[in-house]
C-alpha cells in the first residue's frame, strides 16, 4: 500500500504535538511570586489566601513568596526581577502602575514565566482576572445619582494610577455625566488609595466646597477615609460611596449613622484564585479561550448587608 510523504508527515507532526502535549501537562508547579500593592489593605490578605489555596490544591509543596510593592513601581520593579532570579514558574501580579510596569513583565516574559494579573491589568499579561471595574463605578455613582434625586454637587476622590481605579472613575463620570442636574466640583484629587490620603483629600474637598452633597471614593479605604474627615468637621449630611465591600465598609454599613451608604463589592479570594488557575494552565501550555475574566460587582448597601459574603468569610 503507497502511503504519500505528506501523510507521513502529517502522522509525525501529529505524534510530536501529542507528546509536546503531554509534556507540558506534566509540568509541576514548584513556586509562585505574588506582588501586590499593599499589604496592610485586607483585600490583598484575602487575594494571597485565595492563591495559596488554589496552588496547593495543585500542589501541596509549592513554594509561594508574597511580597508588599507599598504603590511603589520601582519597588514592585525590584520584587519582579527578584522572582526572575528565583527562577519562579508564575508571577501573580497586582501592578502598582498598569503601563509603566510593562518593560518588568516583558522580562520575567522573556524568562519563560507565566504572569498572572489580577484585580488590575498589566500590560503584556498572559492572563488577567479583575472585577468589572467599569461597572463598579458605574453602580457606586449611580446610588449617588438616585440618592440625591438626580440634582447635586458631587466629589471624586482618585487613587493611584492603576487599571482598576481608572476604570472605576470612568464609570463613574459616565453615570454623572449622563445626569444634567449632577455637578461635580472635583475628580482629580489622589487620595492615594489609603484611609488617611482619604481623609486629607475630603478635609480640602470640605473645606472648598462648604456645599458638597456627596463623594465617590474609588476604593473603600479612602472612601472611609472620607468619612471620618466629614464626621471630623461635623458634615453628616454628605452621602459617600466606595468600591470593595471591605470589612471595615461591612460594620460601618450596619451603623445607622454611617455616611457611607453603598460600596460595588468585589471577591478578592474568588478573584486571585481564579487567575491562578487561569495562569497554571497558560503554564501548563493548554489553550486558553478567553484570557481576560471580568467578574460582575454586587451593590452591597445596608438594606443587603446581612446577606453579603465578605473577603472573611469562611470558605469552603
Amino acid at each position: 500500500m503507497h502511503i504519500s510523504k505528506k501523510l507521513l508527515l502529517g502522522a509525525a507532526a501529529a505524534i510530536a504535538m501529542t507528546a509536546a502535549g503531554a509534556q507540558a501537562q506534566d509540568k509541576e508547579l514548584n513556586s509562585i511570586g505574588i506582588s501586590v500593592g499593599l499589604l496592610g489593605n485586607p483585600f490583598f490578605v484575602a487575594t494571597i489566601k485565595g492563591i495559596e489555596d488554589r496552588a496547593r490544591e495543585i500542589n501541596p509543596d509549592v513554594e509561594i513568596t508574597s511580597v508588599s510593592a507599598d504603590y511603589d513601581l520601582n519597588k514592585q520593579v525590584s520584587q519582579i526581577d527578584n522572582f526572575i532570579a528565583k527562577g519562579v514558574d508564575i508571577i501573580m501580579l497586582n501592578a502598582v502602575d498598569d503601563t509603566a510596569i510593562a518593560p518588568a513583565v516583558n522580562r520575567a516574559k522573556n524568562a519563560g514565566i507565566t504572569i498572572a494579573a489580577f484585580d488590575v491589568s498589566a500590560p503584556g499579561a498572559d492572563v488577567t482576572v479583575m472585577t468589572d471595574n467599569i461597572a463598579a463605578g458605574q453602580k457606586a455613582c449611580q446610588y449617588i445619582v438616585d440618592a440625591l434625586s438626580g440634582e447635586g454637587n458631587v466629589a471624586i476622590i482618585k487613587g493611584p494610577s492603576s487599571s482598576s481605579l481608572n476604570d472605576r472613575f470612568t464609570g463613574c463620570m459616565e453615570v454623572f455625566e449622563a445626569n444634567d442636574g449632577i455637578n461635580v466640583v472635583s475628580n482629580d484629587q489622589n487620595g492615594l488609595a489609603a484611609r488617611e490620603g482619604g481623609m486629607n483629600v475630603m478635609q480640602g474637598l470640605l473645606t472648598r466646597f462648604s456645599d458638597l452633597d456627596a463623594v465617590f471614593g474609588a476604593n473603600d479605604p479612602m472612601a472611609l477615609g472620607a468619612q471620618l474627615a466629614a464626621k471630623q468637621l461635623g458634615r453628616t449630611d454628605i452621602i459617600i460611596t466606595g468600591v470593595d465591600g471591605a470589612p471595615d465598609t461591612e460594620k460601618s454599613l450596619k451603623d445607622p449613622n454611617s455616611l457611607l451608604k453603598a460600596s460595588a463589592s468585589q471577591d478578592p479570594y474568588v478573584m486571585a484564585g481564579e487567575a491562578l488557575e487561569l495562569g497554571y494552565k497558560f503554564y501548563q501550555g493548554e489553550e486558553i479561550e478567553e484570557t481576560t475574566v471580568l467578574l460582575e460587582p454586587q451593590l452591597i448597601t445596608a438594606d443587603n448587608v446581612d446577606e453579603y459574603q465578605g473577603w472573611t468569610a469562611v470558605r469552603e
